[in-house]
């Protein structure tokens, strides 16, 4: 597939790898409606992409996920159709399991799973009725293989997997495709905005995702995944060989974890 002509609709797209990707696809030929909590952010994001006339904002929480309806609605109506849906916006977690109030798994499972999958069901019939449409969604490494300190980001993530599988299976009929994004370490603020055990953020940095690939540069090999339709892509550096290793050689992924998690 190619972008020309698409509506593409990117939630997270107020900071991070959504705003990267948004800057990105407004140099296609593609309209775009950008979401997120955050509407001034959305706003600014909107102003630095080329052709903005033809990019929309549609501000909303992920966390709502019992009313994506009336959202799926406003956002076709934008502008007539969707060619594309990617699934970006989402929390990570910096905490240990026993420290981790229940509340915060609620939290991660309503923003990085729920979210999501509600969105993506209220979009679904138009993607029917098209008899076309594209279901993108930034999972994780995580996704794949656990580390200490992400118990319920791991737990959330690991789910999309299994419905997008399924999703992706149920509708091949009908022409839908659904591509899997797995991001390793990638330089943004997401370790920053991480939900500690209370429910409060990080607040700091992290050595590993300091070291992370370039947003940019994970956003190019994430269009190409894009655009050749790949059912699943792990973007990263060398942390994505976990994925390999959990599949093939567990026990190794286990010991390599243990001794060198960083948090």
């Amino acid at each position: 597939m190619n972008f020309n002509n698409k509506v593409i609709w990117i939630t997270g797209a107020s900071s991070g790898i959504g705003k990267a990707l948004a800057l990105a696809l407004s140099q296609q030929n593609c309209q775009l409606i950008l979401s997120s909590r955050r509407k001034e952010a959305l706003e600014d994001v909107k102003n630095q992409c080329q052709r903005s006339e033809q990019v929309a904002i549609l501000p909303f929480d992920l966390a709502d996920y019992k009313e994506m309806k009336p959202f799926v609605g406003k956002a076709i109506k934008l502008f007539g159709k969707i060619d594309m849906l990617v699934n970006n916006g989402g929390i990570s977690q910096r905490s240990l399991v026993i420290d981790t109030d229940i509340s915060v798994d609620e939290k991660l499972m309503s923003v990085d799973y729920f979210g999501p999958v509600a969105l993506s069901k209220a979009l679904l019939p138009h993607f029917v009725d098209r008899k076309s449409g594209h279901f993108v969604t930034v999972s994780s490494v995580m996704g794949k293989f656990s580390s200490p300190y992400r118990s319920g980001y791991c737990g959330a993530k690991h789910a999309l997997h299994g419905f997008f599988d399924a999703l992706r299976l149920e509708h091949d009929k009908d022409n839908i495709k659904v591509t899997m994004i797995c991001p390793g370490f990638v330089n943004t603020d997401v370790a920053k905005n991480a939900l500690t055990g209370d429910g409060s953020t990080q607040k700091y940095q992290d050595e590993a995702t300091e070291n992370g690939l370039h947003v940019d540069e994970f956003v190019k090999r994430m269009l190409k995944a894009i655009e050749h339709e790949k059912f699943e892509a792990y973007i990263g550096k060398k942390e994505i060989l976990g994925v390999y290793l959990k599949r093939f050689f567990p026990k190794v992924l286990h010991w390599y974890v243990l001794r060198s998690t960083v948090r």
